[in-house]
């Protein structure tokens, strides 16, 4: 069961971001985060190499908000369907998968987490995951994406969870505010 807040979103203070999107193949974008350094994981990479993994031709900027799972209301955690849910009716929704990337190329100063405290089947200590629609929805491939700082290095890594994983309150996740922008992708 999961207690709820009432002053939860929009009712707290939020990180708030406007992030650049678009105008990178998939091949160019995977290029920009090797030339500026960032890591990459297994799964971040088997994202990158799927075919239903597109980008938009035409360069735009997504508002995005940063919240933990407790200021959506969810004080014991929650699976992502419900939290989804709940962001939805605030006013946000699922970024588009590709703004993972250029949030991790933009997000320069992301404060340093510890590879000690992270713990098996938990959102790594300081991450943020980045809200965005499964390309499949088998346990075995890749959910989505979160960024972290680790020992000064930035990472952009790929993450996988059923459907039943419960994030804790703790946890951090970007969504985008809710607009009718619409990008045209392509694929390579």
């Amino acid at each position: 069961m999961t207690a709820e807040s009432e002053n939860g979103y929009p009712h707290v203070p939020a990180a708030a971001r406007t992030v650049h999107i678009g105008g990178l193949t998939r091949s160019q974008l995977r290029q920009s985060l090797q030339n500026a350094g960032i890591s990459l994981n297994a799964y971040a990479e088997e994202l990158f190499a799927d075919e239903r993994f597109t980008t938009s031709d035409q360069p735009h900027t997504v508002e995005t908000v940063e919240l933990t799972v407790g200021e959506l209301g969810f004080m014991d955690g929650a699976a992502a369907g419900e939290i989804f849910k709940r962001a939805s009716a605030l006013g946000l929704a699922a970024c588009p998968l590709e703004l993972a990337p250029h949030l991790r190329l933009q997000y320069t100063d992301q404060p340093e987490g510890s590879a000690e405290r992270s713990v098996q089947h938990e959102a790594p200590h300081a991450s943020i995951t980045v809200a965005s629609e499964p390309l499949s929805e088998c346990d075995d491939f890749p959910k989505g994406f979160y960024l972290r700082n680790i020992d000064g290095v930035l990472w952009l890594r790929g993450y996988r969870a059923d459907a039943v994983h419960v994030w804790n309150a703790w946890d951090r996740f970007v969504f985008a505010r809710q607009t009718d922008w619409q990008g045209n992708c392509h694929e390579s």
